[in-house]
């Protein structure tokens, strides 16, 4: 059974920092995807950012480039979002999700964590 367990959301002030972290586990190939996923209050889930499954290639939501960071640790089958200069628009529950190789979404989803910014 795949869980993707997400962790490291609380209440930060702006311009502060948070690290989200998600780790996998029942997956049986690492040949995988992971990407992040945020939903503000009353609006759908939005993408943020996604990293292939070598580490090798990323990309973002124009609303965080050059703010978050996403990363992987295939030895530890976690995937990180490093969020910088935080904004009070980046208030939401923040997802990890899974895209296994050769399927055309992601197609296992984390609990959400939830991510608050205040002014």
């Amino acid at each position: 059974q795949v869980q993707l367990v997400e962790s490291g959301g609380g209440l930060v002030q702006a311009v502060g920092s948070l690290r989200l972290s998600c780790a996998a586990s029942g997956l049986t190939s690492r040949s995988y995807a992971m990407g992040w996923f945020r939903q503000h209050p009353g609006k759908e889930r939005e993408f943020v950012a996604r990293i292939s499954g070598s580490g090798g290639s990323s990309s973002y939501a124009g609303t965080v480039k050059g703010r978050f960071t996403i990363s992987r640790d295939n030895a530890k089958n976690t995937v990180y979002l490093q969020m910088n200069s935080l904004k009070p628009e980046d208030t939401a529950v923040y997802y990890c999700a899974v895209q296994r190789e050769g399927r055309p979404k992601y197609d296992y989803w984390g609990q959400g964590t939830q991510v608050t910014v205040s002014s």
